[in-house]
């Protein structure tokens, strides 16, 4: 396919395998009927990908409120359990530039998956970087063993169709709505994309989560369950950026442990 020239070309020459096609077979995957719209990838290669340019506006409160009715229908769409990655793959993703791990095969709950496809990973490669010390590891450790004992499981909680790196930096604010771009997409928990919406602040956002819970109510007290999602964005940082992440990914597990 020929790239049209107004497009937005992402390009990266030493992309690991796999890189731009799980991306584009994410924004596929969640574009959904009554969903909010997700930028269409064009042209897809190893090394690059192309998608529609959009041209941004203030944000305004009609459309944060259409943004927190539609997200619940992306989400309500569903996936075949915790971890699955979008249709059309079935390897492992990426979230910014290392690696996210997919459940191939269900997990038997969600805790179960949070453990150890977004808490573990992430551990094992700050600790082996020397970003995390043992004492340190220990305390993660235990919030992963609580979340491994179903504490924080809900088993009216269905998997969701999550866009999975929900920043307000993937949100981007267009004459005709919200549009959303870079997804690290597979079967999620509702409340993490909501955690991640306000993770590093964005416009809006009380009025989003409002419409969001008169479109699909949430589960009670998932305000106190902010922080337990943010974990897993925390330590990717952590990872990707260094240590200044550390404290805050701290508190939170022993907030929740």
């Amino acid at each position: 396919m020929s790239v049209p020239p107004e497009a937005f070309v992402k390009e990266r020459h030493d992309a690991p395998p796999g890189f731009f096609e799980v991306e584009a077979a994410g924004l596929r995957w969640l574009a959904v009927p009554g969903g909010v719209p997700v930028v269409p990838p064009l042209d897809v290669s190893p090394t690059h990908m192309a998608t529609p340019r959009l041209e941004t506006v203030p944000p305004t409160g009609s459309a944060a409120d259409e943004l927190g009715r539609r997200l619940a229908v992306m989400h309500d769409a569903g996936a075949h359990h915790f971890g699955v990655p979008p249709d059309g793959w079935s390897a492992d993703g990426y979230i910014g530039t290392i690696e996210l791990p997919h459940a191939l095969h269900s997990t038997k709950a969600w805790g179960e998956f949070y453990s150890n496809l977004r808490i573990r990973p992430y551990l094992r490669a700050a600790y082996d970087q020397g970003t995390i010390d043992g004492h340190e590891l220990d305390v993660f450790e235990g919030l992963c063993r609580k979340l491994e004992s179903g504490a924080y499981d809900d088993p009216a909680e269905r998997p969701c169709r999550i866009h999975g790196d929900l920043w307000s930096g993937n949100v981007v604010w267009c004459a005709d709505g919200v549009h959303l771009i870079d997804p690290a997409a597979h079967g999620g928990h509702r409340e993490t994309d909501l955690a991640m919406l306000g993770l590093f602040g964005m416009p809006q956002l009380e009025r989003v989560l409002r419409a969001y819970d008169e479109a699909h109510r949430l589960a009670d007290g998932w305000r106190d369950r902010v922080g337990l999602h943010r974990l897993h964005p925390l330590l990717t940082h952590t990872v990707m950026f260094g240590a200044s992440y550390v404290p805050r990914a701290l508190a939170m597990a022993r907030k929740y442990d």
